[in-house]
């Protein structure tokens, strides 16, 4: 009886150990030709043995090598999520079991990383373990809102149209956040380029100016002493400027990761700033609205589901006023009640909300909000690019120009005195 229950204790240790990893083999079919090819395996001796049940003979099987360089792979994105959602609710949908479909997902990747983790999933799901469980020992790579979805589709047995609610919701999400993205990187990165001509002009190209000025034996124009002043405090103390720049950069970062307050604030800051806040009012609401919308339609109750929504909102202004409404909705006010007391949800939102409860189709109601902001979204990125083009070009123009102007205030200046 005690060998049995040793026995017992051992198993489980043994399926934990025995994850899947990549062989290369090489072998001879029945007609003596040469074969070779890539396959994950617990084990050489398992692959072996499965290669002579396909009738080809094994010469060689051995641990596939690492590459020198990129060995661990890219880190795991977003995009790479969504997409593994697509192709499961794919498979599953066309009656392929959810372990061979792990298996042709995880084989097929090209990201080392991404197909170690499909991997460990699929050998937790052999080992017995739900997807649930196998996902959330994950939980960087899968959210709450993820892992909360496939448990509430797995207890209503529709897991795979879960898993494409979730891919359809992901990838809205990483197309509004493409679109927020292009709103804000072209005029930084303009800017930025303008600052660094500037600075490249002020170190290497106005002291050249100066050894020339200094052969007029006159006084130089107020604007070009200025340049000149600018330049030289540039070329002497370029090295404080630096560490000040990247000290200030990395401090901003490090303060901003740690103190929700200066989070809250500078969300707050930023939905005020014209045009740009107007977007990022846009987009909370329209991630809100998909994201509650989602996981309504999934099943979890309405409580459970605003908790998880509150971090997905991407702002911390409104994930504060989603969990002052998850505490409204949980002692009984309707949903609509709660988005008033809130006081940041447009009138129309809070209308659609109401309508959407009193007919018992509030996910549907939600959904069709978050296509209308996504939309709103969409229009004044296109609208910011179009307005911000000439602002940007005026910025380098001034800046820029200015520069160059200065320099040349002396010449017109001795060539009019001259002439």
């Amino acid at each position: 009886m005690s060998v049995t229950r040793s026995a017992m204790k051992k198993e489980p240790v043994s399926r934990s150990t025995s994850l899947m990893q990549p062989f290369v083999w090489e072998g001879t079919d029945k007609r003596g030709a040469k074969m070779k090819g890539e396959q994950d395996a617990r084990n050489a001796n398992l692959l072996r043995a499965e290669l002579r049940k396909q009738g080809i003979t094994p010469t060689v099987v051995k641990p596939k090598p690492k590459p020198l360089f990129g060995a661990s792979g890219k880190p795991i994105k977003p995009k790479d999520i969504a997409f593994f959602s697509r192709q499961m609710a794919t498979m599953m949908k066309s009656g392929v079991p959810i372990v061979t479909a792990l298996e042709i997902i995880g084989s097929g990747h090209k990201n080392p990383r991404m197909a170690k983790m499909i991997g460990q999933i699929r050998a937790d799901l052999e080992g017995g373990s739900s997807l649930n469980e196998a996902i959330s020992k994950h939980p960087v790579q899968f959210d709450e809102l993820y892992r909360n979805l496939v448990k509430a589709g797995e207890g209503a047995g529709v897991l795979e149209t879960v898993l494409e609610t979730i891919a359809n919701y992901q990838e809205n999400l990483e197309s509004l956040k493409g679109k927020i993205k292009k709103a804000l990187f072209y005029p930084a990165m303009t800017i930025a380029v303008a600052l660094l001509v500037s600075a490249i002009l002020l170190v290497f190209v106005v002291p050249q100016f100066e050894e020339v000025f200094s052969s007029f034996g006159a006084d130089l124009p107020v604007f070009t002493q200025m340049i000149v002043a600018a330049s030289r405090f540039m070329v002497g103390w370029w090295w404080l400027i630096l560490l000040v720049v990247v000290g200030s950069i990395v401090g901003f970062i490090f303060a901003y990761k740690r103190s929700p307050k200066l989070q809250h604030g500078m969300d707050r800051l930023i939905l005020r700033v014209p045009v740009i806040g107007q977007i990022m009012h846009n987009s909370a609401i329209a991630r809100f609205s998909r994201t509650t919308a989602v996981t309504f339609r999934a099943g979890v109750p309405l409580v459970e589901a605003l908790g998880i929504v509150s971090g997905a909102t991407g702002n911390k202004v409104y994930e504060e006023a989603v969990l002052h409404m998850r505490d409204d909705v949980s002692v009984g006010y309707p949903m609509n009640m709660a988005m008033k007391q809130v006081n940041v949800f447009p009138h129309m939102v809070i209308q659609m909300t109401a309508i959407g409860e009193e007919a018992g189709a509030l996910d549907t109601m939600l959904f069709k909000v978050a296509e209308y902001f996504e939309q709103e979204v969409n229009n004044a990125v296109d609208a910011l690019s179009s307005l911000i083009e000439p602002m940007i070009m005026v910025f380098i123009g001034v800046v820029v120009g200015g520069m160059v102007v200065g320099m040349y205030l002396p010449i017109f200046k001795l060539a009019s005195v001259v002439g």
